[in-house]
């Protein structure tokens, strides 16, 4: 279910900024809009939904409107048009003390900046919003030392800003942020400020947290690998305010709606996104409840293989079979399979990347077995698949995708348009 409905979105600032629609709709580019009106694009008709509970990341390049698209979801931005529904109401129409009750109850922002308070101490930074709020000392206290267990940072709740890393730093907006319990969290390029390698941990984190939080988090960026770990989708903004393209990270790089799209992600490697259960295919399987040597023998005859999975009523793997083991059952007038069975095989979840395959595919013999976390036996992913997709769509004469010439051939189009 939709928690957040984007419909028919337009923010575009300058003088008379609704004289701008009526030409953005007649396709005049955004170039020439801000010579004949004054007035700069920056949300050009964005229409979609936000399921609760995803991870819902919005990225393009730098003038793209990413970052004010965020600020219109809490209207420190109001937008020119459209509406922007969160549980059925219109954050655009609310009067103030609806807004004020929205930002305090149901979201919760964190800035690029950190934003800390420097002559207050960590734990009454977490505070600060509470405070405002009018939430009782003791209550505000007790959510706050609770958020900042959640983040990591027993231990430092009266150490200074200063006195922390950047990393630790950005911990504390986290706590902030989380410390009313918000259903919704925005967070705006909350990890760019920081180094690569302090970057990529707090990119686990988050995902680390998600699992145990369920919230619905909005995050912007500029950095489509960062976009591609964290989100479950991911919305494409182009140079003109447009979305391009919406859809999980795998159906982007696999299926991009136009060239824009094309390039952005052209020499991102799939292999660390593409997963077992979206390339697995079905393998013959054998029921222990009915089937022995015999019907094993037809089987993997039928289908020209020498081994085959065993499964339960329930589809529950319980092994697999060599052809010459099950000969030699035959031979001494036993049925049971489940007595030759063997576990010496690669196990892989639907989740699992085709990156992390690759070693065990090349390792073994057999059939990599996809289950879920309940041992269910969903299919099989072989050393060919596995080879097959990472060399789908590799163009040999492409070089590195060069983010600024993507913007300039976006521009030439749109003003050739």
């Amino acid at each position: 279910m939709a928690l957040v409905e984007v419909k028919d979105l337009y923010k575009i600032f300058g003088p008379n900024p609704k004289k701008a629609i009526p030409l953005i709709k007649k396709g005049v580019s955004k170039q020439d809009i801000k010579k004949k009106t004054g007035c700069t694009v920056a949300i050009n008709s964005a229409t979609f939904e936000i399921h609760r509970k995803e991870t819902f990341v919005v990225m393009g390049l730098s003038g793209s409107g990413k970052s004010t698209f965020i600020r219109c979801l809490n209207r420190l931005i109001k937008p020119t048009a459209g509406q922007i529904l969160i549980d059925g109401d219109d954050i655009v129409t609310m009067d103030n003390v609806k807004l004020m009750n929205l930002r305090r109850r149901k979201m919760s922002m964190v800035f690029q900046n950190f934003g800390l308070l420097p002559h207050r101490n960590v734990v009454s930074n977490v505070e600060f919003g509470l405070e405002l709020s009018g939430v009782d000392k003791d209550e505000r206290r007790q959510k706050s030392m609770e958020a900042l267990k959640l983040v990591g940072l027993e231990g430092f709740e009266f150490s200074l800003p200063s006195e922390l890393s950047g990393g630790m730093q950005q911990r504390v907006g986290l706590a902030r942020a989380l410390a009313n319990d918000p259903e919704i969290l925005l967070m705006d390029e909350a990890f760019s400020a920081l180094d690569p390698l302090i970057r990529s941990q707090m990119q686990d984190e988050l995902l680390e947290l998600q699992a145990k939080m369920h919230k619905t988090i909005i995050f912007i960026t500029h950095d489509l690998d960062e976009a591609l770990k964290i989100g479950d989708r991911i919305a494409i903004l182009g140079p003109d305010g447009r979305v391009r393209q919406i859809g999980t990270p795998e159906n982007i790089l696999s299926n991009p709606a136009d060239d824009y799209v094309r390039k952005f992600v052209q020499n991102v490697d799939k292999t660390k996104v593409v997963t077992a259960g979206t390339i697995k295919r079905k393998s013959p399987t054998l029921t222990t409840s009915k089937d022995g040597p015999k019907s094993a023998l037809h089987l993997m005859e039928k289908h020209g293989k020498s081994i085959a999975f065993i499964l339960d009523s329930s589809r529950i793997l319980k092994g697999l079979v060599h052809i010459e083991d099950v000969v030699e059952l035959k031979k001494r007038g036993e049925g049971d399979l489940c007595s030759i069975a063997t576990q010496d095989f690669y196990t892989a979840s639907p989740d699992t990347s085709i990156s992390d395959l690759l070693t065990a595919a090349i390792e073994t013999k057999v059939p990599i077995a996809v289950i879920d976390d309940n041992n269910t036996f969903l299919g099989v992913v072989d050393r060919e698949m596995i080879i097959a997709e990472m060399n789908d769509g590799i163009d040999e004469d492409s070089g590195p995708t060069v983010f600024s010439e993507v913007l300039e051939d976006e521009t030439d189009t749109t003003e050739q348009e």
